[in-house]
């Protein structure tokens, strides 16, 4: 399959042009290849070691969540030279999508996490930019239970801050780096909420509103979008694809 017929494909499906994002997310296209895709591998991060598996796999495109370029415009050296060099050696392109990802109601990471949760979607919460990222649904479950099928299913235990009730009936989940929105998923009228990772003033958020939390961690949060996004490139265009697991434990 050619690059730009699948770059537009998933630019159409994610809405990347429509979703608001951080200026320096450059969702899309950031790296291309010799213009051909046989084979794709998702990662959760643009780093050197998900670079050199993907390469390894024979993978032609890498899709992520956290693309190249962030903190603006750098001169190409020390650790930005050798990614952008790796793939260029090895003909690997780099596809990035951040906050559509996050938020698509199908392959989003927020989705996909909820639904594995069995949490039953009922709605939207947590402004970004005027458009709601955050997932919220029903549940009947105690904490302990909700606990243990986060730790199955992204293979770590979260760090739980008890402030809500037990058992827990209305859930929402914002992946990643969504501590801040501890008062917003109050506000949604929620009594548990689950995301990645926050700052230390959080836990008094969390302990005065009256709220569950979970922070199961950026990194295994934001697993299931790319691997469902994968999926289902494999589903519409038959391009196989592998996962390249490189956790931080953050």
């Amino acid at each position: 399959m050619q690059l730009r017929d699948l770059a537009d494909y998933l630019d159409t499906y994610l809405a990347v042009r429509e979703v608001p994002d951080s200026s320096e997310a450059l969702n899309g296209v950031q790296v291309a290849n010799a213009g051909e895709i046989t084979r794709v591998a998702a990662a959760v991060d643009l780093c050197e070691a998900t670079i050199a598996a993907a390469a390894s796999q024979g993978a032609d495109l890498l899709l992520v969540h956290h693309g190249l370029f962030w903190g603006g415009i750098r001169p190409i050296v020390g650790p930005t030279y050798r990614r952008i060099a790796a793939l260029m050696r090895h003909n690997v392109a780099v596809y990035s999508a951040h906050i559509p990802l996050d938020r698509h109601p199908e392959v989003g990471n927020n989705a996909v996490l909820a639904r594995a949760l069995g949490i039953v979607p009922c709605g939207a919460f947590g402004e970004y930019k005027g458009a709601a990222i955050g997932v919220w649904g029903e549940l009947n479950l105690n904490r302990g239970g909700l606990q243990e099928r986060l730790t199955s299913l992204l293979g770590s235990v979260p760090r739980l801050l008890p402030f809500g009730p037990d058992p827990v009936r209305r859930v929402g989940v914002v992946t990643g780096a969504g501590g801040s929105m501890i008062a917003a998923a109050h506000a949604a009228g929620l009594d548990t909420y689950i995301t990645g990772e926050g700052a230390h003033h959080t836990f008094f958020d969390a302990e005065e509103l009256g709220l569950n939390v979970f922070y199961a961690g950026h990194y295994a949060t934001e697993t299931v979008g790319v691997k469902a996004l994968a999926r289902h490139l494999e589903a519409t265009f038959g391009l196989p694809w592998t996962f390249v697991d490189h956790p931080t434990g953050l």
